[in-house]
């Protein structure tokens, strides 16, 4: 299952992948049950848990066939998907050298964490799939990539066990953690360089936890200008998503929709000799096995 924030003809919708369409899941709702209960954003969705689920599932079902579908049944290619959640409640958690070796490209083996590491990203900094991301040219000319999975989180805790962790996870997305690397050197903590506007496209979908079933085997590719840079797998992060999920929520409570980027593997910008930064007009394609592919363009000034 793959939920959208998406719209058509200026309108704003919640929907869900169907083959090569998206189903507005409002109007069919209303066409198919004679009622409407969905809220309006994904976040609101997300908190409703199993019942929003269960609701989706019913929708497809019923759907196929179903006379008159068209007018809530869009063709992807008619419909501009945004990020799935537009204006996080709250600043993205990052996990920081969560890969091995991209641990060491940034430094050394000394750089490899023996705790979680842990940083956030302005809510302002997101944009969605094929948004364009801003060089910010007047403030740095070290731009750089990360491709991450994202875990979305379903229900509020605190004090979550590492054993209970997964039942809080509604499920995964992908995060382009864009970093502007010499204001990230020069501040040291990295809230100023991960945050400058549009750099945290996210997206193009929420894929629901029901369709992974093994989250630590999953293949991660960022191609620049289609140059793989990119090509690591999520078998091989230090710390699990259920480590991190307990670590945060210790004395930090996780709410629904809240985001958690869990790390990049090796392959980023700084870690080239030369270093291969981005520029303007550049293309970012970041993949995730069983999620899909997170396209974003530097912008040219």
């Amino acid at each position: 299952m793959k939920l959208v924030t998406a719209s058509i003809h200026n309108e704003q919708f919640i929907g869900v992948i169907y083959g090569d369409k998206i189903i507005d899941l409002k109007k069919a709702e209303k066409d198919i049950f004679e009622l409407t209960s969905f809220p309006k954003s994904l976040v609101d969705c997300v908190s409703l848990g199993d019942k929003f689920v269960q609701n989706v599932k019913q929708i497809v079902d019923k759907i196929a066939g179903k006379e008159g579908a068209e007018s809530y049944l869009y063709p992807i290619e008619d419909v501009k998907l945004h990020s799935p959640i537009p204006r996080p409640a709250k600043n993205v958690f990052c996990v920081g050298k969560n890969y091995r070796e991209h641990a060491i490209e940034m430094g050394s083996e000394e750089d490899v964490p023996k705790h979680v590491m842990l940083f956030s990203k302005a809510p302002t900094t997101v944009i969605g799939h094929e948004d364009e991301i801003d060089p910010h040219l007047h403030l740095t000319k070290e731009l750089d990539y990360e491709g991450e999975l994202a875990v979305i989180i379903g229900k509020k805790g605190k004090q979550i066990s590492e054993t209970e962790a997964m039942d809080y996870v509604f499920g995964y997305t992908i995060v382009n953690d864009i970093t502007a690397r010499n204001i990230q050197a020069q501040h040291k903590q990295f809230l100023l360089g991960k945050s400058l506007d549009t750099s945290c496209p996210i997206g193009p979908y929420i894929v629901h936890k029901s369709a992974i079933e093994n989250p630590y085997d999953l293949t991660i590719t960022t191609k620049v200008n289609d140059e793989v840079r990119q090509n690591g797998n999520t078998k091989d992060m230090i710390f699990t998503i259920e480590h991190i999920i307990s670590t945060i929520s210790q004395g930090t409570i996780l709410e629904p929709g809240d985001i958690i980027a869990t790390g990049t593997p090796a392959g980023v910008g700084k870690g080239f000799n030369p270093p291969k930064f981005l520029q303007p007009g550049d293309l970012v394609e970041i993949e995730i096995e069983k999620i899909g592919i997170l396209r974003n363009q530097i912008m040219n000034p």
